[in-house]
């Protein structure tokens, strides 16, 4: 990453552990939250493989087309999901720039060679402007919603960032009953809006390097 080598290892971790919780939760739930568990787990592992440092690992050329086949394909599984909830649309986004930054990220999108996604090129990685802008405002504003739903109800924070009393509602083991950022489709306890909160986090620490 940009940031440093430290920087994409951090990043790393943080992805492979959430994705290794979406994993684990294929294991329980009802047939849709195993759905949306295997298709967090394929987001978080893809993003931890995108983040490791370029100095340790250079994906080859191909690597990239196989990204864009895989989350294109993820894409269109949200994509005929989408009417069931806001969350099957945000797998739908995530999806999509997924895609886009494995095109961007690809050796020669920028005209520098070698894939800045792990922020290796000096020239920096391609990509287009207002693309990636709007892409950062919707992950700033995810982040935001989803740390407001995590953030006790009732405190300053929680209302900027769009918490409440009704949108955490708990139940007698813990968890969130309501939807909000996290929905109960994908089995809305608070570890698992935390993972995604940090995978949303980290997509908007890696769009940041385009």
């Amino acid at each position: 990453m940009h940031g440093g080598a430290l920087a994409g290892w951090l990043l790393m971790a943080l992805c492979a552990v959430s994705g290794a919780y979406c994993l684990l939760r294929t294991r329980t739930g009802t047939p849709q939250e195993r759905s949306t568990a295997r298709g967090e787990a394929l987001m978080g592992f893809g993003m931890a493989a995108m983040a490791v440092p370029a100095a340790v690992l250079t994906l080859p050329e191909w690597a990239w087309a196989v990204y864009g086949a895989v989350f294109g394909a993820a894409a269109l599984r949200a994509l005929r999901s989408a009417r069931r909830g806001a969350h099957h649309l945000h797998h739908l986004v995530g999806s999509l720039a997924m895609v886009y930054m494995a095109v961007a990220m690809a050796p020669g999108a920028a005209g520098a060679g070698g894939h800045a996604g792990h922020g290796a090129a000096a020239g920096g990685a391609g990509g287009v402007p207002l693309l990636t802008g709007v892409l950062l405002l919707y992950y700033a504003l995810y982040v935001l919603r989803s740390a407001g739903h995590l953030i006790p109800a009732g405190t300053g924070v929680a209302s900027f960032a769009g918490g409440s009393a009704e949108g955490v509602v708990r139940g007698g083991g813990g968890g969130l009953r309501d939807g909000g950022a996290g929905g109960a489709a994908g089995g809305g306890t608070e570890l698992t809006m935390a993972c995604r909160l940090t995978m949303g986090i980290a997509m908007f620490a890696m769009l940041l390097t385009l």
